[in-house]
């Protein structure tokens, strides 16, 4: 990466085009819109799936998280859960909330036939597309929309580093040694995987002040937290509201011990929430996760943490500052 201190402000890639990422504001950095699957959806759609209509109840739920503060939202829905970035545009032009593309693909053990095939040493042979295709959506835009990505995503969880999966953060580590566009994870913090994640990154070059654990609220191991912490990456505490994996009181408490500990500036939140899901759907998120919505910090959350003893600089740092910051990319690279 080049550092270009004569540019100007970091400029972050959005539905919109590129926004400063000092004006960003209140930003949700892991939720998704509508992850789908696209051989199904054809051959056999979901009886509660309308496009039209889930544009106009995206549109909605934005238009609320605007009016109760929220102004930036980080869409990780990637290849692997239906991406369809031509959709979440329709939606995109029609709210005040900006929306941030991500890339990378969404797989824990293997990839799709076609990567196994292609690529260098590989039976036809050619360059990686898996690296050409993040690189792709983070440069040029994803397929023909001219959206660019400006999140790269990716997933271990119980196979561990798989070929397939080592591949996949070795592409997504190269292309951010590029661009300097962030890295997330879908981690599992039950087996203490960010460790090994946040050492496969920074190894290869990635900025740990742009790399983001996921799913590192669902844990209450403190030492396991805080020894990631001291590698420098940030912690998404981001499935408030999925009770399905841990209640929301035990979330609250592992923010506050992480803020008692002065870790405000390593803190993200979110709800890795949607308004279409295939996999978990709208009728049975109504009865087993009711609060499993895109404004739940908003109305419920940040509240308690205040009432808890947060102060509103450690909600302004987590909700604004971290995010600009790991929005930005790193080392002043605007792509």
């Amino acid at each position: 990466m080049t550092d270009h201190p004569e540019a100007g402000p970091a400029v972050v890639a959005t539905y919109r085009g590129g926004l400063p990422a000092d004006s960003l504001g209140p930003t949700l950095t892991h939720e998704h819109l509508f992850v789908l699957s696209p051989e199904l959806d054809r051959d056999y759609p979901h009886p509660e799936w309308d496009a039209d209509v889930a544009v106009e109840q995206a549109v909605a739920g934005l238009e609320e998280l605007y009016d109760l503060g929220i102004r930036t939202v980080v869409d990780l829905t990637v290849p692997g859960l239906g991406r369809d970035a031509g959709l979440v545009a329709r939606v995109a032009a029609r709210t005040r909330v900006n929306l941030v593309a991500s890339t990378g693909w969404y797989a824990d053990e293997v990839l799709p036939p076609y990567f196994r095939t292609h690529g260098p040493g590989r039976l036809v042979g050619g360059p990686d597309p898996v690296a050409a295709l993040f690189r792709k959506d983070v440069v040029e835009g994803i397929g023909e929309t001219g959206v660019r990505a400006g999140m790269l995503k990716v997933v271990t969880d119980e196979p561990g580093f798989t070929p397939d999966i080592e591949r996949v953060m070795t592409a997504a580590a190269a292309v951010h040694v590029e661009t300097g566009v962030p890295v997330t994870t879908h981690s599992n913090p039950h087996r203490r995987n960010g460790l090994d994640q946040a050492r496969f990154l920074l190894e290869r070059g990635v900025a740990p002040d742009h790399v983001v654990i996921g799913h590192s609220g669902d844990s209450e191991d403190l030492d396991y937290l805080l020894a990631l912490l001291d590698t420098g990456v940030t912690l998404g505490m981001d499935r408030f509201g999925m009770a399905h994996t841990g209640s929301d009181e035990k979330r609250v408490g592992v923010v506050l011990a992480l803020l008692d500990r002065g870790h405000a500036d390593q803190l993200v939140l979110s709800h890795d929430s949607a308004y279409f899901s295939r996999v978990t759907p709208p009728s049975w998120r109504r009865v087993h996760t009711p609060e499993w919505t895109h404004d739940h910090l908003s109305r419920r959350v940040l509240p308690e943490l205040l009432a808890r003893g947060a102060t509103q600089q450690d909600l302004d740092t987590m909700m604004i500052h971290n995010p600009a910051r790991l929005l930005a990319p790193a080392t002043g690279v605007s792509t």
